[in-house]
């Protein structure tokens, strides 16, 4: 028998091997290998849309006025296979909103419901969104009633935000333009843990210090948006939740007196959902049977009574009036002394010692009846901690100052991974500047580029400066909330002027040459930076030969300190930048090239982008302080594909050095030491799929085909923050 050929009667064919649930994945198989899929995650192949479908265009199509008279009539349209509390579907929906937004994290600006994501896992499946698959199903008439011009994005958001209007709140406003995802986010680290609502000691490196949650977490459990509405770990503690809850909102960009706004705001309507045993429901929706439909955590004991709902496990209203926003939740929380007590469900959490029956809640379901009303441990901690309780005596005293920081807060929740106000789109977005939109003023496009260009060439700085500057000026773009980028040239200002990956001295020097020439030609400082790097991307590829033109497109506005929110900057500073082979002392080297893979997805960029970058910048000779490593050329400073036929040819071998993280390139022969590299380089030797890009930029007939892909991916980084270029 040959000993390629499948045992006797048996088939060669592994039936059910690529559908089975418990098939081995790669990266089963390989723990440890990089997975570069997540630079393709939401490419073409998962977007049903047509190619040339552009929803920015789409939703300006919208009856937006038919849009916001549908949903409120939906609110108050209970339907029987699942009964709305009083009524009034409001309460869902803006938890809807609310945790479709929550995940957003500033360390890296994933997260947040601009894309949709509440509708795959895991989101759709974590036990903080119990039941939050019934308010989506109950907005499906409407999704299907307005398709493609209404993104589930959008709607999800927009939901929330018209039912505080139909509650009685002036919005602050709304913003269309969220685009959908088509299948789940692989890029977002929601934590290690294997279990729903692990401890909390598992992300804490001291669980009595809040601060010391892990750097790229948001949440104290996995599967909860925010804290344990129990306690740290299930334990009641106002003063000691107080602690996480700040660090926790403030990982979401939220202060101190946004987030008590957000909390007083969100409880003051609405209910929390405990009336029964929990362990009675079916699993959630991705754990469920077929002829379930995508629904999780039915409840057999319903009744179809809204008063029988099980969610979080807390049972109870917060305020007299939850179909209305009001004060009440302040009336009841300071107006009363609050004992601990459980649910029917058996969660902990807090009842008033004393009430008169006018001022508890009337039961969803039976008007005639009242019930008890609950305030979990975060709200105890809005009354027990002194900063928040200073916050909520200061609304208490002003209503119309709550209500419209309420609103305002409100509306960065919503919004706040958007990025700058031009994406925001519809009738309702409010004209005033916020300062964390990043505001950039326009620039002026009327100057003459050409001119503009030869200044430049005959400034006497090098092409590795021109490069360099607007390689980390473009960088601090993350595709995530669309902060960062080229745009408003804040490169110039605090705190990136004196960013170590930028070379604060170099960077200097290049500014003093290159702002003065700005002014004299009337061009904006972010255009200049940026024509410069092109100017000597151009002047290196005349060097090898090559003709090349990068594209430019004038228009870049110069941001002002006044408008630049500085110490929000800081989470975009890098730690590392594989690009140009830059790494703080603080960050082991073992991790750059999943932190060059992070970049790249942050950029926007696929696998191919990134090499072509790579490959492109090493030859360039820009490597942070004028490090070697990875300039696999023998004429540093032009481009060529040297990068790629030295990497690939085989009559060289790669060892390792004594030096952690860096390693030499030796012809086989002689054994001479021709370059060396750091992870971030061999990474496209050694991965399988990057390789298979690095061997076609190495090929001989693909020169051209280099300089052409390494100029598209080049401009792409340029213009990334460009939301107002026509694609």
């Amino acid at each position: 028998m040959n000993e390629m050929s499948p045992p006797i009667g048996k088939c060669p064919v592994m039936h059910g091997g690529a559908t089975n649930r418990a098939s081995t994945s790669t990266k089963d198989w390989w723990p440890n290998g990089l997975n570069v899929e997540i630079l393709h995650q939401h490419g073409a192949r998962t977007n049903p849309m047509d190619p040339d479908f552009d929803y920015q265009e789409a939703v300006k199509t919208l009856d937006f006025d038919a849009l916001k008279s549908d949903i409120n009539a939906l609110l108050t349209d209970s339907q029987e296979w699942w009964p709305a509390d009083w009524g009034h579907y409001g309460g869902l929906f803006i938890r809807m909103s609310w945790h479709a937004a929550g995940t957003y994290r500033t360390h890296d600006g994933r997260g947040g419901g601009s894309t949709g994501n509440l509708r795959f896992a895991p989101l759709n499946s974590w036990p903080d969104n119990g039941n939050l698959d019934k308010a989506r199903r109950l907005l499906w008439p409407i999704k299907k009633k307005y398709g493609n011009a209404l993104s589930w994005a959008d709607l999800m958001l927009l939901a929330g935000t018209v039912a505080y209007e139909n509650m009685g709140l002036e919005t602050f406003g709304f913003g269309f333009g969220r685009e959908d995802i088509w299948g789940p986010e692989i890029d977002v680290n929601w934590g290690e843990e294997k279990e729903w609502l692990a401890p909390s000691e598992e992300r804490y490196a001291n669980l009595e210090d809040a601060m010391t949650l892990g750097p790229n977490l948001a949440a104290v459990h996995m599967g909860l948006i925010y804290v344990n509405p129990e306690g740290v770990n299930g334990n009641p503690d106002p003063a000691r939740t107080a602690q996480h809850i700040r660090v926790t909102f403030a990982r979401m960009a939220m202060d101190d007196e946004e987030t008590a706004a957000l909390t007083a705001g969100g409880h003051t309507v609405g209910k929390a959902h405990g009336n029964g045993n929990a362990d009675a429901l079916s699993p959630e929706p991705e754990a469920g049977d077929l002829a379930f439909q995508g629904f999780g955590w039915m409840n057999p004991d319903a009744d179809g009574k809204a008063s029988s709902h099980i969610t979080s496990g807390i049972e109870g209203a917060w305020t007299t009036e939850p179909t209305q926003f009001d004060m009440g939740y302040f009336d009841m929380l300071f107006g009363h002394e609050w004992e601990l007590t459980t649910s029917p469900a058996g969660a902990k959490q807090w009842k008033p010692v004393d009430i008169e029956d006018i001022d508890m809640p009337r039961d969803p379901d039976d008007g005639s009846t009242k019930t008890m009303p609950v305030m979990t441990d975060a709200d105890m901690a809005m009354k027990v901690d002194p900063i928040y309780r200073e916050i909520c005596e200061r609304f208490m005293a002003d209503e119309a100052y709550f209500r419209d920081t309420f609103a305002r807060a409100w509306f960065k929740l919503t919004h706040r991974d958007m990025g700058p106000k031009v994406n925001y789109l519809g009738p309702w977005v409010p004209s005033e500047d916020l300062i964390w939109q990043d505001p950039v003023p326009e620039g002026p496009t009327a100057y003459d580029v050409s001119a503009l260009k030869s200044a430049i060439a005959e400034s006497g700085l090098s092409q590795a400066d021109m490069i360099a500057t607007a390689w980390d000026s473009a960088r601090t773009f993350r595709s995530s909330d669309k902060r960062g980028g080229a745009n408003g040239a804040r490169i110039r200002l605090e705190p990136q002027v004196n960013w170590d990956a930028n070379e604060p001295e170099r960077l200097q020097r290049v500014l003093a040459v290159l702002e003065p020439i700005a002014a004299e030609h009337g061009a904006s400082v972010a255009d200049t930076i940026v024509l410069a790097g092109n100017v000597g991307i151009e002047m290196s590829a005349r060097k090898g030969g090559l003709d090349v033109d990068v594209p430019f497109s004038p228009g870049r506005g110069d941001a002002t300190e006044e408008q630049t929110d500085a110490e929000s900057f800081e989470p975009l500073e890098p730690k590392a930048d594989g690009f140009r082979n830059f790494r703080r002392d603080d960050v082991p080297t073992s991790g750059v090239e999943e932190m060059l893979l992070d970049r790249a997805q942050l950029l926007g960029l696929t696998g191919q982008e990134l090499t072509v970058l790579i490959g492109g910048l090493r030859v360039l000779d820009i490597n942070h302080s004028g490090l070697e490593h990875g300039v696999f050329t023998d004429t540093p400073g032009t481009l060529s594909n040297d990068y790629f036929v030295n990497l690939t040819d085989m009559g060289f071998s790669w060892e390792t050095t004594d030096t952690d993280g860096l390693f030499e390139l030796h012809e086989r022969g002689s054994g001479t030491k021709r370059f060396s590299a750091t992870r971030a380089d061999l990474v496209f030797g050694s991965n399988s799929i990057l390789r298979a890009y690095a061997e076609v930029y190495a090929q001989d007939d693909n020169k051209q085909k280099f300089a052409d892909d390494f100029v598209a991916a080049w401009t792409k980084v340029m213009n990334a923050d460009r939301f107002d270029l026509v694609d």
